[in-house]
C-alpha cells in the first residue's frame, strides 16, 4: 500500500515461552514452547480456534500475564521478571489495548475514558486535553466529547475505546477480538481505521476468528493447542 510503513526493528520477542494455569488438581497448558518476534511498524493477526492460546499470547505480549517459563523481550529489554508495579508502568505508557467489549466506564464521558489513562502519567490538563481531542479527532469521534457511552452505538464505543487506546502514543496497539460484539458494518468501520492507523506508522497485533479480518494484516500466526504451527506474511486484500 502506499505511503505505508515498512517494518523498523524488533519490538517484541518471545522466546520458549510457556504458561500453565492451575485450579485445584488441574494443570492448563495454555502456551507452549512459543517462539515469536514482531518488528515496529508490523501488524500481525493471531488466529485459531478456541482454546488455542490466542488471548493468552496477547495478554503476555501486553504484559498483562507473566509467562511461566521462557524469556520476553519489549522494545530490547527483558521484561518476564519485572515486578507488577514496572509492568504496570509500562503497560501504562507503552501499550494500547482494544477489547473485544469496549471496556468503557459508563458515568464517565467519551472525554473523559478517552483521557483515563493520561491521567496515570502526571501529564499537565493542557496536554492531556490535547492528545485526547486529537484521538478523538483521528476516530471521528471528536463531536461526541460530552456524550456517555450508553448514547453510543456498538460501532462508535469501539471507536472511542480506540481513541483511549492511541492517545497516549503507544509502541505496540493490541486488539483483543475488537470486532467480536458489533455488526459487519460496524465490524469493517473498526478495521478500517485499524488499517489506517497502521498506514500512520501503528505497529498492531489483532487477534480475531474473522479470517477476512486476519487477511487485512500483514502477516498471520496461527496457534494450536498452544503452540505456533504457522507464521506467514502475506499482502493486503
Amino acid at each position: 500500500m502506499d505511503g505505508e510503513s515498512e517494518p523498523e526493528a524488533e519490538l517484541l520477542r518471545l522466546s520458549g515461552i510457556r504458561k500453565v494455569f492451575w485450579s485445584d488438581d488441574l494443570e492448563t497448558h495454555a502456551l507452549s514452547d512459543v517462539h515469536l518476534e514482531i518488528a515496529r511498524g508490523e501488524y500481525v493477526a493471531i488466529e485459531g480456534p478456541s482454546g488455542s492460546g490466542k488471548t493468552t499470547l496477547l495478554s503476555i505480549l501486553g504484559l498483562l500475564e507473566p509467562p511461566t517459563s521462557g524469556e520476553h523481550w519489549f522494545q530490547g529489554r527483558p521484561v518476564q521478571h519485572l515486578s507488577a508495579r514496572e509492568r504496570a508502568r509500562i503497560r501504562n505508557r507503552e501499550i494500547g489495548f482494544i477489547f473485544q467489549n469496549f471496556n468503557l466506564i459508563g458515568d464517565l464521558t467519551v472525554y473523559e475514558n478517552a483521557e483515563l489513562p493520561l491521567l496515570y502519567r502526571g501529564l499537565s490538563s493542557g496536554e492531556r486535553r490535547e492528545r485526547v481531542l486529537s484521538a478523538l479527532e483521528r476516530v471521528q469521534m471528536a463531536h461526541t466529547v460530552s456524550h456517555l457511552p450508553s448514547q453510543l452505538s456498538g460501532g462508535q464505543q469501539q471507536r472511542v475505546a480506540v481513541a483511549r487506546a492511541v492517545a497516549g502514543a503507544p509502541a505496540v496497539l493490541l486488539a483483543d477480538e475488537p470486532t467480536g460484539s458489533l455488526d459487519s458494518k460496524s465490524g469493517d468501520g473498526v478495521m478500517d481505521l485499524l488499517d489506517e492507523l497502521h498506514a500512520a506508522g501503528t505497529t498492531i497485533c489483532i487477534v480475531t476468528h474473522n479470517h477476512d479480518y486476519a487477511r487485512r494484516a500483514r502477516r498471520a500466526i496461527h496457534l494450536f493447542d498452544g503452540r505456533v504451527v504457522d507464521d506467514q506474511a502475506h499482502s493486503a486484500v
